[in-house]
């Protein structure tokens, strides 16, 4: 799309994945690893492991950077459309919880 990152070379492993949630840590090996393109058909929370920073392409060609602080949370909801890098010289990841369903019974 409009990144000059590499697609996809940050490594996901998920952890739980059932009818209702699904909980990913994403792993940022080195600075410019990225998710690759995708966008989010659920609600999210994300939960750094790390502090430092983000950045995020938008389908605009406009990039943003984020500053996240270890074990403080974020949500967000169905839709977003991004690029996630690694915007640190250093390893970070953070996990990712997916709500699967609306309602905790699945109606």
């Amino acid at each position: 799309m409009c990144s000059n990152a590499p697609e996809g070379t940050a490594l996901p492993t998920v952890f739980i994945d059932n009818p209702r949630t699904r909980v990913t840590e994403w792993r940022f090996k080195k600075r410019g690893d990225a998710t690759g393109w995708h966008t989010h058909q659920y609600d999210y929370v994300v939960v750094p492991l790390f502090d430092g920073f983000l950045d995020i392409d938008l389908p605009d060609g406009t990039r943003t950077r984020a500053e996240l602080k270890t074990g403080i949370p974020y949500f967000r909801e169905t839709g977003v459309e991004h690029n996630v890098l690694n915007g640190n010289d250093f390893e970070c990841a953070f996990i990712e919880v997916e709500f699967l369903t609306a309602d905790p019974k699945g109606f």
